[in-house]
């Protein structure tokens, strides 16, 4: 059938019955991005299909990591640049419904990650089977880059499964299990892996009818009056969750779909147009920038193996009992040491917890809560890879613990610390190997935040480093390096914007407003919530170890809620009173007139650190240093973070905003060393080269 023609990343076979079998295999690559040349070669592929009309079409991967991690992320960013974005949409569009329009039965049979461009492909074929195993995720994540599905997406997925779930499962981007997608009807069957092929072949032969419920659901829910009832209330969900005018993609796919009529053509040529307009919006160029930094990210520490089997935890408390648990989680051995057995049951309890709600099965519940043991005497010690220290902070009785772990070590053991704020050198002082010992500073809660900070002092060997960043690839972090300078780079960043935040409230600036002003400004959360949240008494120690070294002083008022047992969310009082784990927050005069520069005295001090971060070298340059504020604090990511944000503001500008603020509140925002850095004066484009490893694609 396919005489003559000879394709890169398609294998095509034909058997005795007739059916063609088109295998999906992206030339040198790891992961089956669709690239143009991929659509190209599908599209000679299709136009033979539709001509020779095979008894049926079976489309399937050969990688074994999945069906398609989704369009070459690469490819779109140059086409934004050249302005060529809708004709490329329009190509894989042509493609697509060329496939769907095959006079013949097709199937997709789907295993591990198919994403976006993968998942509209298989939208394309009449029906899909998808293998049975915790590894297959399907899903539309287009809108975490600022841009909505574009190849059929938006066109297809509500007519098949009703516009209902369908616009949940493309509004958050959120990958569907194998079982979940069956259940919503996104897929027709599920197999097991080892039989997927076979079994798509029986279905190929005998097709399933779509349920009638199914079928009644996706044709009301997606009629002309039934449209314009729903549209405005989703409008209305999503505009709680985010701002128009920090994320539009949402808002545009909503439109797309209410404007759709019954034609598939007039559908597709609403979702090219409205692709091609996002992809020049600054928030797609940043959320693409960011998925390059976390690929970055995932990718440190190369191929280094970090020869870590059982972990030793040392503490506890909340942040020590945290990184045990979510170790075992991730396959590790773990022993969980403190004082008495009292303090660690309370670790154990929130573990089994973490896993009841992660693995839904109890019998994989059990066999994490066996990696997980509580160790009171420390014999775990003498097993351990991986030693970390998750005690109070408190430079002494952490060189004390040392002196106790490191004569059990063996051989080429790595001890570390979770401290959040401590120098490193001053903690290194009495090790007999000091190049083994470095930190890993996590944060709260563990199980969400997708950071650790991999804290390097003068003395620390590079290869000890690199293990250090392959372990935390290994138990799903993103880890950044930096130096071991007082707050590092996360805190130093973030606590001149929460003690300002506090001294305004001090002033008489309303907690709820100084909250809105900041969520205003894009962060995820306001900085007085942030607080109670975090714990007053965390925000006391970590600004009492940093205020003098970044100039500043701890407001007044805290220290008497500290007294009075008021820590915040912890105890159900700190400055907001907290009920079922949510703050209630007191009514604002509505005639309270806002200060025009409280979110310049919020946000810009963090920008000046920032910037003094990068002139001191705490990390190795500026887009992981943004790429770290991001996902340590969730400074707004559609800003690209803060140096992005000097950068896009014009760092000149943002300097006269600190000069300004500096002559009328003090000194401490006076801009800081760093304003004339040549990275702060690199264009605010995206730059794929500088960002991306070779198979960053998604």
């Amino acid at each position: 059938m396919f005489e003559g023609l000879r394709f890169n990343h398609w294998k095509t076979a034909q058997d005795d019955s007739g059916i063609v079998v088109l295998t999906l295999d992206r030339d040198a690559s790891s992961v089956n991005a669709i690239s143009r040349a991929v659509l190209d070669e599908l599209g000679q592929i299709v136009e033979r299909l539709a001509i020779e009309k095979p008894a049926g079409v079976i489309i399937h991967s050969a990688k074994s990591s999945g069906f398609a991690v989704g369009a070459d992320i690469k490819e779109f960013v140059e086409y934004a640049k050249q302005g060529s974005v809708l004709e490329n949409i329009e190509n894989g569009q042509r493609v697509y419904e060329a496939l769907a329009r095959l006079p013949c039965p097709t199937i997709a049979a789907v295993h591990g990650a198919c994403m976006g461009g993968g998942t509209e492909l298989i939208l394309a074929c009449r029906q899909r089977i998808a293998a049975d195993d915790d590894k297959t995720r399907i899903g539309l994540p287009e809108v975490m880059l600022g841009i909505h599905p574009g190849w059929g997406g938006t066109a297809r997925l509500p007519r098949l499964i009703g516009a209902t779930d369908a616009l949940p499962i493309m509004l958050t981007g959120r990958a569907l299990s194998a079982k979940r997608a069956l259940s919503l009807g996104v897929v027709d069957r599920l197999a097991r892996p080892d039989e997927l092929l076979a079994e798509a072949r029986h279905l190929l032969r005998r097709p399933q009818a779509r349920p009638l419920s199914r079928r009644a659901k996706a044709w009301a829910t997606n009629l002309w009056p039934v449209r314009q009832i729903l549209a405005p209330m989703v409008l209305k969900q999503t505009a709680a969750k985010v701002r128009k005018e920090h994320y539009p993609a949402p808002f545009a796919m909503i439109s797309v779909w209410q404007r759709g009529g019954a034609s598939i053509q007039q559908r597709l040529k609403l979702e090219a147009r409205s692709v091609a307009k996002l992809a020049q919006t600054s928030t797609a160029q940043n959320l693409i920038r960011i998925f390059f930094l976390q690929e970055r990210l995932k990718n440190q520490g190369g191929g280094t193996p970090h020869g870590i089997e059982h972990v030793h935890v040392v503490g506890a408390g909340v942040m020590g009992g945290d990184i045990a648990a979510w170790s075992a989680f991730k396959g590790f051995q773990v022993t969980l040491q403190d004082r008495e057995m009292k303090y660690i049951q309370p670790a154990l309890d929130r573990a089994r917890q973490l896993y009841e709600k992660k693995l839904k099965s109890s019998e994989k519940v059990e066999q994490a809560m066996r990696r997980l043991r509580a160790d009171v005497e420390g014999k775990g010690v003498e097993a351990a890879d991986l030693a970390i220290e998750a005690i109070y902070e408190n430079p002494q009785a952490k060189r004390d613990l040392y002196a106790v772990i490191e004569p059990q070590f063996q051989a080429d053991e790595i001890l570390a610390t979770n401290t959040s704020s401590i120098p490193l050198d001053e903690l290194r002082k009495d090790l007999k190997a000091p190049q083994r010992f470095l930190g890993l500073h996590f944060f709260n809660p563990v199980a969400q935040m997708p950071l650790v900070e991999v804290v390097r002092h003068d003395q620390l060997d590079p290869a000890i480093e690199k293990r250090a960043l392959a372990f935390c690839k290994a138990i799903g972090k993103l880890p950044v390096a930096v130096k071991g300078t007082p707050g590092f780079l996360v805190n130093r960043i973030l606590m001149p914007y929460l003690l300002e935040s506090m001294r305004l409230f001090g002033e008489g600036v309303p907690g709820p407003v100084l909250d809105r002003e900041a969520k205003k400004f894009g962060m995820p959360m306001g900085p007085i919530e942030l607080a109670d949240t975090v714990g007053l008494d965390v925000c006391a120690s970590v600004g009492k170890e940093l205020a003098p070294f970044l100039g500043l002083e701890v407001p007044q008022g805290l220290e008497d809620k500290l007294e009075a047992g008021k820590r915040g969310k912890k105890d159900g009082q700190g400055i907001y009173t907290w009920h079922e784990g949510k703050p209630q927050k007191p009514e604002v005069d509505p005639d309270y007139a806002v200060p025009a520069d409280l979110q310049d005295r919020m946000i810009l001090p963090m920008v000046n650190e920032a910037v003094a971060c990068l002139a001191d070298g705490v990390v190795d340059d500026a887009d992981l240093l943004d790429a770290g504020v991001i996902f340590g604090t969730g400074f707004a990511p559609f800003r690209g973070g803060p140096l992005q944000y000097a950068r896009s503001e014009g760092p000149d500008t943002v300097k006269q905003r600190l000069e300004a603020l500096a002559s009328r509140y003090g000194s401490r925002f006076a801009p800081k060393q760093g304003w004339d850095h040549p990275s702060l004066r690199r264009g605010a484009e995206v730059t794929v080269e500088a960002l991306a490893p070779r198979d960053s694609d998604a």
